[in-house]
């Protein structure tokens, strides 16, 4: 199936919410998260990583400082501002980026090796320890950072830095006597060459990524294979010596993929492996990979997925669980595997046109990807919980990797660039674009032009998506042009209703897409009305922390309980099934958000049930209270109190 990606110099988003984000992240995250990679930032974990680069470039002298990965902090920052830059050019910006890839390109090794921590730490050990020491990883996110660099600006200098990379790496790895027949423990490289070849046409690249997922999970074990040649040597001892070598399905890679029957392992390894796979699948025609793609998002979409599009149950290895298996407390749910999870569905877009993907992807968005950064741009969440009580978080360990307040940067900190990056580039997720046919994904208010043929179309999507329903689509090309579009039906909504120039439209729904084919010419106007009821949603009965519960969703919006409305002791509120909700405008930093009241009911002590146990009749007395509910996204903006989105029912 051919796809062409959107050219983000001919999208300019306008949505009253979402271009907000983009222009937070424009004047805010961006020189904030500039200021963390240069330990500017008072009170936040140090980073070190562009000293790293000016040291490994002899700019200046010192030590690598940091993690073993910390190169893809400075990556996926290069590749925020790449994007950002087609929205609004900043000339003062784009020539610190410059400077960035000048030193990169002076840290670069001879050979086109690229890694600050081998070259200054430990250079005989290049290539040694494939599963645990983030090698290829580093180079895959410079890599996408070559490629959005290129794309966003036209300038080919980190471009042909990354050439290099991708060269030297495919002559130390593949089938040859002398070459290594290995693979990384932590995919990405996979989906960066896959963006590689798009640029370059390249198909060595093609073939790379192609024997990376092929070599994964075959006997004799590579990683087996070097950890006995480096002597039995771990980086890592997290869980023990060699815990990442002797647990390969933490990094999928237990097995060959196509005998994998279920989402395992670390979240973010997963869906970023499966991006490209899915986008290797559709440009190879390879039907065996495609199924492997189709078997394992249905598992992870349909038995291992939160109410939140987060992935990623539990905090040991940061991974998968087992099906149903959705703790609200424990939950680890990384920022990162979120905004995988919607790298993952943009690729299954491209090769399957379904809307689940879609609705899939539009979950994440506008719930963990947005919840992961605070409304100020300057703090970050890397795990992302559904339920939390503070007072607990201390004292019991279980929560650990929990925080009940965002966090101004993290010693490893690949998430707040990784939200950065994903908001500067959403314009790659509103549309997918095929020669016949392109796609509405996703509702965000934006101008684009498409080519169409020889033609071009151009388009206005306007409205207040999430908040209101309506969604307008006007025709902007000064030339009719001949064309299909096809618009998602989001899950969500029960009764969308279209009209065209005023006219109800009643058109061929397949897969969640609404199909219209048309000549389409400037003053056509399209009305898609979405209704937003608030809706309660109900879990699986297989999974045992939502019996009893519900939670609540307008549009594509989770909402919960927040401490500084409701009260403490959120575990006492119980919302009737006769109760209806009310929705009204927010005020303070809620202000053009849309905010939900109930009638609810608060268990209290009663008089004498002070004891830890009460025999023969409940402790509690039931009073009225109005329930006031926010957008989970927004969660732990006010300071430190108790939130939750599962509800009892009563």
């Amino acid at each position: 199936m051919t796809v062409m990606e959107t050219d983000l110099h001919q999208l300019k988003i306008s949505d009253p919410f979402l271009g907000q984000y983009q222009r937070l992240v424009r004047d805010v995250v961006i020189p904030y998260q500039w200021d963390a990679l240069n330990d500017r930032i008072s009170e936040a974990e140090p980073s070190h990583a562009i000293a790293n680069f000016r040291i490994a470039a002899g700019l200046e002298h010192g030590e690598f400082y940091g993690m073993v990965f910390q190169d893809s902090d400075v990556a996926k920052w290069l590749e925020a501002v790449a994007w950002s830059l087609c929205q609004q050019p900043d000339a003062a910006l784009e020539k610190t980026a410059d400077e960035v890839i000048e030193i990169i390109a002076k840290a670069q090794c001879s050979d086109g090796y690229l890694n600050t921590y081998f070259t200054l730490k430990a250079p005989a050990e290049r290539w040694t320890n494939l599963a645990e020491c983030h090698e290829l990883y580093c180079a895959g996110h410079m890599i996408e950072a070559g490629v959005a660099w290129f794309q966003g600006t036209g300038k080919r200098r980190l471009l042909e830095v990354v050439r290099k990379l991708a060269d030297h790496i495919d002559s130390v790895f593949g089938p040859g006597a002398e070459q290594l027949k290995g693979y990384p423990g932590h995919p990405e490289i996979e989906l960066a060459l896959m963006r590689l070849f798009d640029v370059t046409q390249e198909p060595r690249y093609l073939a790379l990524a192609n024997y990376f997922v092929e070599e994964r999970g075959k006997q004799p074990h590579f990683y087996d294979i070097e950890y006995e040649k480096r002597g039995r040597t771990s980086y890592w001892n997290t869980y023990g010596p060699a815990w990442m070598v002797k647990d390969k399905a933490y990094s999928q890679a237990h097995v060959p993929l196509a005998e994998q029957p279920a989402a395992v392992g670390h979240a973010v390894r997963f869906v970023y492996l499966m991006t490209g796979v899915a986008h290797l699948a559709r440009l190879s025609n390879d039907e065996g990979k495609r199924q492997d793609c189709l078997r394992l998002w249905q598992n992870m979409a349909q038995r291992q997925l939160y109410i939140t599009g987060g992935i990623g149950s539990q905090s040991s290895g940061e991974a998968f669980s087992s099906d149903y298996d959705l703790p609200n407390d424990t939950v680890y749910a990384e920022s990162c595997a979120s905004i995988g999870l919607m790298m993952f569905a943009r690729r299954m877009l491209e090769m399957e046109a379904d809307s689940q993907y879609a609705d899939v992807m539009e979950r994440a968005l506008y719930n963990t990807v947005l919840g992961g950064m605070a409304l100020d741009g300057k703090h970050f969440f890397y795990v992302n919980p559904l339920e939390v009580q503070p007072k607990a978080l201390k004292f019991n360990h279980i929560y650990d990797h929990v925080k009940p307040v965002r966090q101004r940067w993290f010693g490893c900190a690949c998430c707040p660039p990784n939200i950065a990056r994903v908001l500067t580039s959403l314009g790659h997720y509103i549309y997918t674009a095929q020669p016949e046919t392109l796609f509405i994904n996703l509702y965000v208010g934006n101008s684009v032009s498409i080519p169409v043929g020889d033609n071009t179309l151009q388009l206005r999507i306007s409205g207040n998506y999430p908040w209101q329903e309506q969604v307008i689509i006007d025709i902007t090309s000064p030339v009719s042009v001949s064309h299909t579009l096809a618009l998602r039906l989001p899950d969500w909504c029960d009764s969308p209703q279209l009209t065209l120039n005023g006219e109800a439209v009643n058109a061929e729904v397949r897969k969640g897409y609404l199909y219209l084919s048309r000549h389409w010419q400037e003053g056509d106007s399209l009305v898609l009305t979405l209704p937003m009821p608030v809706r309660r949603v109900y879990g699986n009965p297989q999974v045992r922390q939502q019996a009893g519960k519900v939670a609540i969703q307008r549009g594509p919006l989770v909402y919960c309980l927040e401490e500084a409305d409701n009260g403490n002791g959120l575990h006492n509120l119980l919302l009737p099934v006769e109760s209806a909700f009310k929705t009204f405008e927010g005020s303070g930093i809620f202000a053009h958000k849309v905010l939900l009241q109930a009638q609810g009911v608060r268990r209290s002590a009663s008089a004498d049930g002070q004891s830890l146990w009460q025999y023969d009749r409940s402790p509690v007395t039931h009073e009225a209270q109005t329930l006031t509910f926010i957008p989970w996204f927004s969660w732990a903006n006010r300071g430190e109190g108790e939130m939750r989105i599962w509800v009892d029912e009563a």
